[in-house]
């Protein structure tokens, strides 16, 4: 004969797994990566903010420069907004000449959003103004320095495919 035992415990708090700790060297480096970053996102937000373009407007730029032509729906899944937010936000873009709709011939009642000239000029001008900030800093490092930034690059690309391609 069997005897099965069954314990009824109360009501358990969903806990987060605490992830291992880092080594100090790595917490020390995603440390300085991160407030650079932060540094350089910052200043590249300003530029766009005094042209006109908001940061929800390029994260949507970039998206549709990946993604290529979007309809709304995808559009507002994509930035977990709900569709009222995202037609708003397509309205403002369009009006500042960043993004265009186009009816689909074989279903008139389909809407794709595309970048539109303007919108590929912002993207542009985002991307020159990080290259040249980015030139500007490496500019102050010794020929010795940039060729370890160079090479500790490679490695952390190689690193990233690595990682990237075991999940």
């Amino acid at each position: 004969m069997v005897h099965v035992t069954r314990t009824i415990a109360g009501p358990t708090k969903a806990t987060t797994p605490t992830p291992p700790p880092l080594d100090p060297l790595v917490e020390a480096i995603v440390a300085d990566v991160q407030s650079a970053w932060c540094r350089m996102r910052t200043g590249a937000s300003e530029r766009l903010l005094r042209d006109g373009v908001s940061m929800a407007h390029m994260h949507l730029l970039w998206l549709l420069a990946d993604q290529g032509p979007m309809p709304m729906t995808r559009i507002a899944e994509a930035l977990d907004v709900s569709m009222s937010n995202a037609t708003g936000l397509i309205d403002r873009m369009e009006e500042r000449g960043l993004v265009e709709r186009e009816r689909v011939p074989d279903d008139r009642r389909l809407v794709l959003v595309r970048v539109a000239p303007a919108g590929q000029t912002a993207m542009e001008a985002l991307e020159l103004f990080r290259r040249d900030h980015m030139t500007r800093i490496l500019g102050r490092l010794t020929p010795a320095q940039l060729a370890r930034v160079h090479q500790a690059l490679r490695d952390i690309r190689a690193a990233y495919v690595s990682e990237r391609g075991t999940r």
